[in-house]
Order: structure tokens, then sequence, then C-alpha cells
């Protein structure tokens, strides 16, 4: 899918010209560039541009995005150029420079997940109504296929805002879709009888540290 351009137009400006931390978020950044010596505060470029999409996904009441007057908002917040503070939000995905619906599903497509299954959780999402690059006329779901997430392990998986879900099929990522849309917060974690990346059913090695960190040293040395 072909990138897409970065909106800027009179009634975006018009919207967001205006934006400025809550008194909350105010707070938050402030304490995020005290972790950082007099001078280096294009440390928090990456910190400082989450803080500004959720701010703009709580008062969408979507996931949120970044519309250039917030990234120049940022820019002013660390005494940067706004290019330096737009290069890092065109190069990591978790950046949205669209806006996108409530829920923002990302399917991993990348070998593991796609050996494992994950085209069946695009037709569940596809059966959901859910087309990639786009986001459902009710601003409920944007879908997006992305790389490898690091799950491998626990694939096919797929992350939805801040959540990811593992070991998926049709039917589990067409329950959580569905979950999502009646206002529910499914379970986010492995969709199997595991935990974590643990093996089905229950760990097989290691089993005495379950419950307590029990100490095998001895056990090894004998």
């Amino acid at each position: 899918m072909a990138a897409k351009t970065i909106p800027d137009t009179p009634e975006i400006r018009e919207r967001w010209g205006a934006f400025a931390w809550t008194e909350d978020n105010a707070a938050k950044a402030k304490e995020v560039l005290s972790r950082y010596p007099e001078g280096r505060q294009q440390s928090c470029t990456i910190p400082f541009l989450d803080l500004a999409q959720r701010q703009v996904g709580a008062e969408t009441d979507t996931q949120g995005w970044l519309p250039i007057p917030v990234i120049e908002f940022v820019a002013r917040e660390l005494d940067l150029p706004y290019v330096r503070v737009l290069e890092v939000a065109t190069f990591y995905t978790m950046f949205n420079l669209n806006p996108v619906g409530k829920y923002h599903v990302q399917v991993c497509g990348t070998t593991p997940c796609w050996l494992r299954g994950s085209d069946d959780v695009f037709a569940a999402c596809k059966n959901k109504g859910l087309s990639k690059g786009h986001t459902t006329p009710d601003g409920l779901f944007t879908l997006t296929e992305v790389e490898c997430m690091g799950n491998c392990a626990n694939a096919p998986m797929v992350q939805i805002n801040d959540d990811n879900y593992e070991d998926l099929d049709y039917d589990t990522t067409s329950a959580i879709l569905q979950a999502l849309a009646e206002g529910k917060q499914p379970r986010p974690g492995p969709q199997v009888d595991r935990q974590t990346s643990a093996p089905e059913g229950g760990p097989t090695s290691l089993t005495a540290m379950i419950d307590e960190n029990h100490d095998y040293r001895k056990e090894w040395a004998s």
C-alpha cells in the first residue's frame, strides 16, 4: 500500500492550531523532560509525541494521531526545528500521521505469522467489514498490515491500541473484534492455554518456578 500524504488543510489547522497540553499532560511532560540533562531535550521527542498522540486520541475518542499543528507544538515545547520532530514522527510506525479509528488493528503479516495463519486473521477482519488501510464507516476500526512486532513464538498476532492478542485463528479474531464493537475489553495475550510464551498446557521445564522462586543450583550441582 502506498504511503499516504500527511494532511495539512485549513480545517485541520483550525481544529488543532491551538493544541496545548492538558493540565495532567503538562505535568507528565515536565516530569519526562526532567529525566534528561539540560540541552538534551531532543531525547524527549518520542515520549512527547506519544503523549500528544494519546491526548488527541482522548479528545477524539480514537486511538490517536498527530496532526501537523500538534507536531509543530511538540517542536516548540522542545525548542527544536520542526523538521527534527517531523523526521521522528514519520520514521516510527507507532505514530499515526492520519486519523484512525477508536481501535487501530495492526495485523502482523511477516513470515512467522503468515505461516501460522495470519491470512485467517485478515479474513476475520474482512468479514467484520475491515479493509487494509481504511477506517470503517462507523469510525470504530482502522486496519493496518505491519511488519514483525516480536511475538513470533505466539504467532499469529495482532496489536490493537496498546494490547497484543496472540495465538489467533479466525474464530478468536472474530470474537475479539466483536467484543470491542460491543464495548467490552477482551483478554489480551495468548488466546490458547498458555502463560506468555510457555508451552500450551503449561510449562514443561523448571516447573518448580511456577509458584515460587525456586533455587535449582543445588540440584544441578549434584
